[in-house]
């Protein structure tokens, strides 16, 4: 599966900073793509729209009630849930698994812990059929099974690694993508004198065969850095490996 060799993005659902930037730490440092929604606020659609594979939710959150964000998660996405609370009833595990949770830690834990779960889950995701063959964003319809692209509904005629490339911009829309990076999953090439004009001529031809008239998204070159797919009313976000 083609998205499996990209990196994983885990939302923390949480207020207290400290345990943010813990875990944070931890997980960036186990190669993760990490992002922080204090309050919850928006999360559901930021999950929908940022290619996040897990949600860390807090259940004792300021303004909105952890529950019913679960609840909305799993109503709305397929995404792996970790609840983390400081909650260690039964009822509240039950709760928990019954809204649709994957796991569930109890605070204090050690953040090693937590990263364990993490990629328990996730491997448990990547092994059902079907896992990791799907990209969709706002217009854009990506089917690896089938190397099948459509835009706005109407099918596209890309080449295997053009499909590839698009899909790595798309697993992470409005994450900025090196070069380097782009060249090591895609080709498997190391970034040398001349080889990032590779990527260069293949975002070139995406952008010349997706063109249409008002699209939501873009491919837009961050100069100096690389490459990420841009999509209209989504916050921007942090530059790749």
């Amino acid at each position: 599966m083609l998205l499996s060799l990209f990196p994983k993005t885990i939302m923390i659902i949480e207020d207290d900073q400290n345990i943010v930037e813990l875990l944070r730490l931890y997980l960036v440092n186990q190669g993760y793509r990490v992002l922080i929604s204090p309050t919850g606020e928006n999360a559901v659609d930021r999950v929908k729209h940022e290619g996040v594979d897990l949600v860390l939710l807090d259940l004792r959150l300021p303004s909105l009630d952890g529950w019913e964000i679960a609840r909305e998660l799993r109503q709305g996405t397929d995404v792996s849930i970790i609840i983390e609370t400081a909650r260690g009833q039964i009822a509240d595990k039950i709760r928990g698994f019954d809204l649709g949770a994957d796991d569930y830690v109890v605070k204090p834990y050690d953040p090693l812990e937590v990263v364990a779960r993490v990629r328990a889950v996730l491997k448990r995701k990547s092994a059902q059929p079907g896992a990791g063959t799907q990209l969709s964003v706002p217009g854009l319809d990506v089917n690896l099974a089938r190397y099948e692209v459509r835009v706005n509904g109407q099918q596209v005629d890309l080449t295997p690694k053009e499909i590839e490339l698009i899909c790595v911009l798309g697993s992470q829309p409005n994450y900025v993508f090196t070069r380097e990076y782009l060249l090591q999953k895609v080709w498997g090439y190391q970034l040398n004198v001349g080889t990032s004009r590779t990527v260069d001529v293949h975002i070139n031809r995406l952008r010349d065969k997706l063109d249409r008239p008002g699209l939501k998204w873009r491919i837009k070159t961050v100069w100096g850095v690389g490459y990420k797919l841009e999509i209209d009313g989504l916050p921007e976000d942090n530059v790749g490996a």
